[in-house]
């Protein structure tokens, strides 16, 4: 079993996908052979606007994953989206095909990709309901937070099993040592920090091959969500092998 579970983003397979007519490359297809290469979970982030993930792809996923016992599916994104044409809103969908985890995300609908944690002083009050609703249905809530302690309390106050500490800043400094040392100082003692309070930690964004290891020497994390790093290197090794690359450092 991997100590850090690797959950695999399809999310750029789908955008490939949507770039011409038709269903090339299938998600649900590339889902199960990154099942089948040794991937713990499954993650996608739908958007109102649909630019990859999309509904069906959403529902499709939910089945493949129930055909295998022990894989779980995280369904993140931003709770607040709302029901636009045929996307039904996020947390309808959630509750829709109930995923093992749901991981809260706090973007825009014209993000281009996600790129802060909560600001709970701001927003706890709103998420509360959501948070609660969805557990009631049995979904394990993750909030995706910056590495700042201080937040990560009020996120313990809201009661959710887990975070996901957004790694940009830190894949960002990656070959920059001082400015590294210093975040990667950050992340350890928000870990350490959310696993006193009980809170499981996830990790996610602009992780790859390089910086993978060395994050992972923080003992905490439970499960990264890797998806375009592992779509890159699929191009040149495939896709079997980039899960297999990753989910070796996720062993270690």
């Amino acid at each position: 079993m991997s100590t850090t579970a690797l959950s695999v983003n399809l999310n750029k397979i789908a955008l490939i996908r949507n770039s011409r007519p038709g269903n090339f490359p299938d998600v649900i297809a590339h889902g199960k052979v990154c099942i089948d290469a040794g991937a713990d979970g499954l993650t996608v982030h739908p958007r109102p606007d649909q630019r990859h993930i999309r509904p069906a792809d959403v529902y499709g996923l939910s089945e493949l994953v129930k055909q295998h016992p022990g894989i779980e599916f995280n369904i993140e994104g931003n709770p607040f989206a709302p029901h636009v044409g045929d996307f039904p809103g996020f947390i309808k969908l959630v509750e829709d095909v109930v995923p093992d985890q749901c991981t809260l995300v706090p973007d825009s609908n014209d993000q281009l990709t996600s790129d802060q944690g909560f600001d709970l002083r701001k927003s706890s009050e709103i998420l509360k309901p959501l948070i609660h609703r969805l557990q009631d249905k049995g979904v394990r809530v993750s909030l995706f937070m910056d590495p700042e302690p201080e937040q990560i309390e009020l996120a313990a106050k809201l009661g959710v099993e887990r975070i996901e500490l957004y790694t940009g800043p830190y894949a960002a400094a990656w070959g920059q040592p001082e400015l590294l040392e210093a975040l990667f100082d950050q992340y350890d003692k928000a870990a350490r920090v959310a696993s006193g309070l009980g809170i499981g930690i996830n990790a996610g964004h602009d992780l790859n091959l390089d910086n993978l290891g060395r994050f992972l020497t923080i003992p905490e994390i439970l499960e990264v969500s890797i998806g375009h790093a592992l779509t890159v290197d699929a191009l040149a090794i495939g896709m079997e092998s980039a899960v297999k690359a990753y989910r070796a450092i996720c062993q270690q």
